[in-house]
C-alpha cells in the first residue's frame, strides 16, 4: 500500500476535523500530494494540493476552511478542514505524483495525472 488515508468520521456542522495520508513512497519529498474528493453520482473534485516545494493550492469551495500540510520526514500529508459543512460531506482520498509529471497548476488538479491513491476516508457533516 502506498498511501493510506485516516481520520475521517462523522461530525457536525462548524466542526473540525483533520485527515492524514501515510506514505510508503521511496522518496516522498519528490511528489505532489492531492487531496481529492467524491460523493456517490458525482465527480471527483479537486480539493487542495501541495507540491513538492511547498506550494498550496486550495479549490475556491474550500479556500479559507481547509488547510493541507506535508511532513516529509514523516512522509505524511494531512488535510486539516475547519468549519465543516455538510456539502463537505464525502469520500476523502489523497493522491501523490511524481513531480515532474506536472506541468503546470491546472494539471495539478486533474485526478487522471495522479499515480497513486489512498483508499479514501468517508467525512460526514450533519448540519
Amino acid at each position: 500500500v502506498q498511501l493510506q488515508a485516516s481520520g475521517g468520521g462523522l461530525v457536525q456542522a462548524g466542526d473540525s476535523l483533520r485527515l492524514s495520508c501515510a506514505a510508503s513512497l521511496r522518496t516522498f519529498s519528490n511528489y505532489h500530494m492531492g487531496w481529492f474528493r467524491q460523493t456517490p453520482g458525482k465527480e471527483r473534485e479537486f480539493v487542495g494540493g501541495i507540491t513538492s516545494e511547498g506550494d498550496l493550492y486550495y479549490s475556491d469551495s474550500v479556500k479559507g476552511r481547509f488547510t493541507i500540510s506535508r511532513d516529509n520526514p514523516k512522509k505524511m500529508a494531512y488535510l486539516q478542514m475547519n468549519s465543516l459543512k455538510a456539502e463537505d460531506t464525502a469520500a476523502y482520498y489523497c493522491a501523490a505524483v511524481w513531480w515532474t509529471r506536472i506541468r503546470n497548476v491546472h494539471s495539478l488538479q486533474l485526478g487522471e495525472e495522479y499515480e497513486y491513491w489512498g483508499q479514501g476516508t468517508q467525512v460526514t457533516v450533519s448540519s
